[in-house]
């Protein structure tokens, strides 16, 4: 820099410090990225201080446009992206999901942005239903991240333009009017999935309060279109709607679509995705329509739907006598619908295994949720063992840049596990047992498992709950590479009925981090 002052041709200097900067940016690992990344993660009080100056949340977007002019952009920039935009509380990942799926089906180049991720950051851009690779997004993280350093803030939406896309698929993060992802100003169509209640510290402690967020990214003349909702919140939705000169359809059953080909098949299993399924029908014929293509429905739209992956929502992995059901089902809602799903499927499996099963909770839930109402639901599951483990993958931290939260302490988290057990041992009508605590010491993780009773145990983190709950059955966790987590002997002797059975089912449900930190563990795929 002092350089370029003093030279008479600095504007050439600065050219070639820019270009062996970026140069250098190559050659910075993914790894010390990601644990930039995670330094930006806001402490449990500075949220607590957030929340309650919400007050005026419009400021929010107006920081986000200054955000987005420092990154080398400006808003009106991402008008080029023909932009699908969905927001809903349960549902608006899989409904982008199924767009995105649907449209790449047409032979267009796609961008998805999606939050939060399951096992790798790199997960919430996709480039043609791919994660974005590990060097363009170390690449452009350091280079959005140099130039908004004092302001600590990373934006998603210049990945897309770089990578010159036909449409991009953007899933809102929480609520929708003040939603960072709302400084967009003209998508070509926007969605809204099924609602319900949740982050009502941010949104509202009511369903109509919750609408009137979600249809804030309503815009003038750019249709709508949103699945059957509860009257009081489709009343308000609608009354958005009005207000703001935007278009609002509801979208059929998929049951009245054409059929001409046979019944439709989802890519994504349980009932509750059929209205997602639809929405992401009326979604893509829109925006097929608005590019001045017939948008009809056609074999190409089923093959979209049937192709269509999303991990970790209502998703079934059978490894060898061990079969994992995963769902990342967070509020009331979307757990009844897991609990129809995992009851339904769950019973199909059994009835092929040919001999006794062994049915697995492994449960976690974060935030403000309702731990106690989730768990209600789970009863009815008839689960012979219930396990309560915090989002830690393993107990050496330093392993998991991608899923570390600098937002809750172990102490908290390992407190909340204790508190879901208890909640389940008085749903289940087991005593309280006196004196039951986890003991930690400063900064390190338990290394053993606390008991309490016959049925239920805490463990310390996921990789030591899938070595207990799989007892050396599934070659995935028994591969020598994975660290085996020590435990005493009496939990040990806890697991009997694990290593006798024909088959064990795990349902593991309650938090979607929870559901990627076992996919890290489970599928080998995620680890590329």
């Amino acid at each position: 820099r002092k350089v370029a002052r003093s030279n008479p041709r600095a504007g050439k200097v600065k050219i070639y410090i820019k270009n062996y900067l970026d140069s250098c940016v190559l050659f910075l690992p993914l790894q010390d990225a990601v644990c930039t990344l995670n330094t930006l993660q806001t402490n449990a009080c500075a949220l607590e201080q957030v929340r309650r100056e919400r007050g005026h949340p419009q400021l929010q977007l107006q920081a986000m446009r200054g955000f987005l002019e420092r990154a080398g952009l400006v808003v009106e920039e991402l008008d080029h992206l023909n932009i699908i935009h969905v927001t809903g509380t349960k549902g608006k990942g899989s409904t982008c999901a199924f767009t995105e799926q649907i449209l790449r089906s047409y032979g267009f180049r796609t961008g998805f942005y999606s939050s939060p991720h399951l096992v790798q950051v790199r997960e919430r851009i996709r480039i043609n239903g791919k994660p974005i690779g590990k060097e363009l997004f170390t690449k452009y993280f350091w280079q959005v991240y140099g130039r908004l350093y004092e302001t600590k803030v990373v934006l998603s939406h210049p990945y897309c333009l770089v990578m010159q896309v036909d449409l991009a698929v953007i899933e809102v993060g929480i609520g929708g009017a003040y939603d960072c992802t709302n400084i967009i100003r003209r998508p070509w169509v926007c969605g809204i999935a099924s609602l319900g209640i949740d982050h009502t510290s941010i949104l509202g402690d009511t369903i109509e309060k919750i609408a009137w967020q979600k249809g804030g990214i309503f815009k003038p003349g750019v249709p709508a279109f949103t699945v059957k909702q509860p009257d009081s919140p489709m009343v308000v939705l609608k009354e958005r709607a009005k207000e703001i000169g935007c278009p609002l359809w509801v979208c059929p059953e998929l049951e009245e679509y054409p059929a001409d080909s046979g019944p439709l098949r989802l890519g994504l299993a349980g009932h509750h995705q059929r209205s997602n399924a639809s929405l992401a029908l009326q979604l893509s014929h829109s925006w097929l329509q608005r590019r001045c293509l017939p948008g009809r429905w056609d074999p190409i739209m089923a093959k979209g739907l049937e192709e269509t992956e999303w991990p970790g929502r209502t998703q079934t992995l059978k490894h060898g006598p061990v079969t994992y059901f995963l769902d990342g089902a967070h509020t009331t809602r979307s757990m009844l619908a897991c609990v129809s799903w995992f009851s339904e499927v769950a019973s199909q499996h059994e009835r092929t295994t040919g001999g006794p099963v062994v049915r697995v909770l492994l449960f976690n839930a974060t935030g403000e949720r309702d731990s106690a109402a989730m768990l209600k639901l789970l009863v009815p599951c008839h689960f012979d063992f219930a396990v309560f483990c915090p989002n830690i993958t393993e107990a050496i931290a330093s392993c998991n840049a991608d899923q570390q939260n600098f937002n809750v302490s172990v102490e908290n988290m390992l407190t909340r596990c204790l508190d879901n057990q208890r909640s389940w041992r008085l749903l289940n009508g087991q005593e309280e047992k006196p004196g039951d605590q986890l003991l930690i010491s400063r900064n390190v993780l338990p290394l053993v498992a606390a008991e309490c009773c016959s049925k239920t145990l805490v463990f310390p983190c996921i990789l030591s709950a899938l070595q207990w709950l799989s007892q050396g059955r599934d070659s995935v966790l028994a591969h020598p590479d994975k660290r085996v987590i020590p435990v005493k002997p009496s939990v040990t002797a806890k697991a009997a009925p694990l290593r006798d059975a024909t088959g064990i089912h795990v349902l593991v449900a309650g938090s979607l981090h929870l559901v990627g930190g076992v996919l890290k563990h489970l599928d080998p795929s995620f680890a590329s």
